[in-house]
């Protein structure tokens, strides 16, 4: 752990404040769930994603929908690509998402867009270091909160996401969604 110099003071209703510059280092915001891990006297706070738990699970399930579909295929909580398969997975694995990507996991809509066709590809990460031509976008939807997204998103000079691989994306969201019901 990296000391920050800051001290707070705990109020009579056991709340700390957070500053700012730390809540914007992290990309904290109100509302988000924060978990609490203690050892010995040490007190740590981790972000909560709850797809982060299924880490295999999404392993496996990008994997097979990468195989399935003969895209790349990335899976990412509502910070961050949590993992990636396929022919230039690299690109995605661990970066922080791009601004447009956390406006459509707000909007909780799925996205599709062919560059083929005259569609706006969003960034998946914020870095973009990968040119996508071909994506669809399916938020993972829980109980009305948006845990993270499946996509499916090609490289390849006039790519097109087909209607069975669309399909493919929405049911891998599910099946994630399912896993916390």
């Amino acid at each position: 752990m990296k000391a920050t110099g800051i001290v707070r003071r705990i109020d009579e209703l056991g709340r700390v404040v957070i500053p700012k510059e730390i809540r914007s280092t992290l990309r904290l915001k109100s509302g988000d769930p924060l978990e609490i891990f203690t050892d010995r006297d040490e007190l740590m706070l981790k972000k909560y994603s709850p797809i982060a738990s299924l880490d295999k699970f999404s392993e496996g399930t990008a994997k097979s929908l990468s195989d399935l579909s003969g895209h790349i295929a990335v899976i990412c909580d509502t910070d961050e690509v949590l993992c990636a398969s396929g022919r230039g997975q690299r690109a995605f694995d661990g970066k922080g998402l791009s601004q447009k990507m956390e406006k459509i996991l707000r909007e909780r809509k799925s996205y599709i867009a062919n560059l083929s066709e005259g569609g706006d590809v969003v960034p998946i990460t914020a870095e973009n270091e990968q040119t996508v031509t071909a994506q669809i976008i399916v938020p993972i939807v829980c109980n009305g909160d948006c845990l993270g997204a499946v996509a499916l998103v090609s490289t390849e000079q006039g790519a097109k996401i087909e209607a069975s691989a669309c399909k493919l994306a929405q049911l891998s969201a599910t099946i994630l969604a399912n896993q916390f019901e």
